[in-house]
């Protein structure tokens, strides 16, 4: 499944702030309003890193396109080796790779000495290794078993046939994807333009590492793990509004130019119900409809989804650990989708508790792990750090990735199956 899907029995309205959302269902929700980037752009092959393609493709040409030799040795005509060997045949020309030789008319049992990608002669229907032969001057003695038909040539479209589909819209290009392009001669795609993510982080308390702190104030992580996160998307690209203070008229122009520039609006802070949580007001005052406003997981309880002018709009909690966990499980997949992604979701993994952990239940939580060992079947063990404080920076450093515990489950015991995200961004 490439997109997440709201369950059957979590069908209230997406305005009822009473009835928390599962995060499934927020990630839905968010995909659901998201549309892929219209604008596209040709580019190199060899700039396409990672960037998503527009449009499929489907090969020009057969890869390789001519027989070639996939070993040095020498080329024969099964024909020629009449009986049982060793045979011995004379030697009647040398083709390397990058050459091109005609065949030689048939004047007999002969042979060519032949280089790897060199390609095979009309007539010749086998290449003998040269650890199989020896040569003896202008001749070569075949020792061995008999060479099978097209042993060691590898054929004119093998590989890939002509008008094959090399590689389909909305696949992020690897490089191992872009070397079958080049391959088969593709020397630009069409191209997603990148998804332009506005940042902001709201609060006053907040200062930036290196600046000096005044009682009451903190440093700004959220903004350090949020850029760090999207640095690795090759096929998104920054805006970054800085830390903006509680003051709302500030923050209303500071959204509203943010929302005109980009195609995903992220803020961090300000999004619960206090007096100072001014980025809900602003939303809710401002009459802006949203898909989201509270989703039943741990940590990251009052997320707010919607569509704010023409971007999609994320407003995560303000605590570190809230920020990472509902950036990845809710802001990513409508991401990835406004990026113009088929592959949208989180990448879950069995694992399997190495922990015993009792919990209130009612809520999807997720809990940073580390690996301490695998199962025989080779199943991750993932040992709990910390205890799911949301503002706990240390035990997100430390972790591999994150568990999740269903909120039907109020006792981990250890051997319990568990699903496991590692901490990479495919």
């Amino acid at each position: 499944m490439t997109r997440p899907e709201p369950s059957s029995d979590e069908t209230c309205s997406a305005g009822d702030a009473s009835h928390p959302v599962s995060p499934d269902v927020a990630a839905a929700r968010a995909v659901a309003i998201a549309a892929a980037v219209a604008e596209t752009e040709s580019i190199d092959l060899i700039d396409a890193q990672g960037r998503v393609l527009a449009a499929d493709i489907a090969s020009p040409m057969a890869v390789p396109p001519f027989d070639n030799s996939a070993m040095d040795g020498y080329a024969v005509r099964l024909a020629d080796l009449a009986g049982d060997g060793p045979w011995t045949l004379p030697i009647v020309g040398r083709v390397a790779a990058g050459e091109s030789v005609r065949a030689p008319a048939a004047r007999g049992p002969e042979a060519l000495r032949i280089f790897t990608g060199a390609p095979v002669p009309e007539g010749f229907d086998a290449v003998v290794m040269q650890e199989h032969c020896k040569r003896d001057g202008d001749k070569v003695i075949i020792s061995g078993k008999r060479p099978r038909v097209g042993e060691n040539i590898r054929r004119a479209g093998e590989d890939v046939e002509r008008g094959a589909l090399l590689a389909s819209s909305g696949e992020p290009l690897s490089p191992q994807r872009l070397a079958l392009l080049a391959g088969a001669g593709v020397a630009s795609v069409s191209l997603f333009r990148k998804a332009r993510i506005g940042l902001i982080s709201t609060g006053s308390e907040l200062r930036e590492p290196g600046q000096p702190l005044a009682p009451g104030q903190i440093y700004n992580s959220n903004r350090v793990v949020l850029r760090a996160m999207l640095s690795r998307l090759t096929w998104a690209q920054v805006e970054d509004f800085g830390i903006v203070p509680d003051d709302r008229p500030l923050l209303e122009r500071t959204l509203e130019d943010a929302a005109l520039a980009c195609d995903v609006l992220v803020t961090t802070g300000g999004v619960s119900a206090g007096d100072e949580d001014h980025v809900a007001a602003i939303m809710r005052d401002g009459g802006t409809p949203l898909e989201v406003v509270k989703v039943a997981m741990r940590p990251g309880k009052p997320v707010k989804v919607g569509r704010l002018g023409q971007s999609v709009f994320f407003g995560l909690p303000g605590n570190p650990n809230a920020a990472l966990v509902t950036f990845r499980q809710i802001a990513l997949p409508a991401i990835r989708t406004v990026a113009g992604l088929r592959d949208v979701v989180p990448v879950w993994q069995p694992a399997v508790a190495g922990f015993g952990y009792a919990r209130k239940g009612g809520r999807t939580e997720f809990v940073p792990v580390r690996i301490t060992g695998r199962t025989d079947a080779g199943v991750p063990v993932v040992e709990m750090l910390g205890r799911g404080s949301s503002a706990n920076l240390s035990a997100m450093a430390a972790a591999d990735g994150i568990a999740l515990l269903p909120p039907e489950d109020e006792t981990i015991s250890p051997g319990m199956p568990l699903r496991y995200e590692a901490f990479r961004m495919p």
